[in-house]
């Protein structure tokens, strides 16, 4: 507990906040880690965001979906989410699956108007309005990416190793974010995470660190197509 009472962590009278620490020298690690970030996802391995990756001025969401963007015209169609899906090594059922209901589910959130088109697109500038709940909040309701939220990850939850994630750690931060009665959104999270654990653990069954930074920022997807390219 900080000598300071303003400044504690801890409330004895609410041992979760025991259990699920933060970190305390944050500050002393990453240059301002209450400012979120628009353009570049930042650690304390990464002040500066992924090295030699190109933002383009998309904010960190935009990045992490313009993977998708197959002929980077600024939409995602069902039809690319596939391609994106196969890509990255998911299986043909999964990316069909995928392709329709990400589609589906997200596509009209993010249209310029009121009339909702057939072809299921995702306008990626409007990205920021298909924010779930049950997340981790790394990403702020505008899509910058916030150090202190994606830090506070391995700080409460990554008990075994301290950066990275065994699958059930990964279970119980899971279930520690949920939001009452947020159904589609516990759903949504319990996907996402699920499926990069399939695609990104490593040889000891963790997902690391950076596999879960590359996330945020889209820089995974393009290494684990690189990846599947190879093979």
């Amino acid at each position: 507990m900080a000598s300071d009472f303003s400044l504690a962590t801890y409330a004895p009278g609410a041992p979760i906040t025991g259990e699920r620490n933060l970190n305390l020298d944050l500050q002393e690690q990453i240059p301002k880690p209450y400012l979120a970030r628009a353009l570049v996802a930042v650690d304390q391995s990464h002040p500066n965001g992924t090295e030699g990756r190109d933002h383009h001025n998309l904010s960190v969401l935009q990045q992490h979906v313009a993977f998708f963007d197959r002929n980077k015209d600024g939409i995602i169609y069902p039809w690319e989410t596939y391609q994106g899906f196969r890509a990255i090594g998911c299986g043909v059922f999964l990316s069909l699956t995928a392709g329709f209901l990400i589609n589906f589910l997200l596509g009209y959130s993010t249209q310029p108007g009121w009339i909702p088109s057939p072809l299921l697109p995702i306008y990626i500038k409007n990205i920021h309005k298909c924010k779930h709940g049950s997340d981790s909040e790394t990403y702020d309701t505008e899509g910058r990416f916030d150090p202190a939220k994606f830090d506070a990850i391995f700080s409460k939850y990554a008990k075994t190793y301290s950066d990275a994630l065994t699958g059930d750690e990964l279970h119980t931060m899971l279930g520690a974010n949920r939001n009452l009665t947020d159904f589609i959104g516990r759903v949504i999270a319990s996907a996402e995470w699920r499926l990069l654990y399939s695609l990104a653990k490593d040889e000891r069954g963790v997902l690391q660190r950076e596999a879960i930074r590359g996330l945020f920022d889209g820089s995974l997807f393009e290494l684990l197509a690189e990846k599947r390219k190879r093979e």
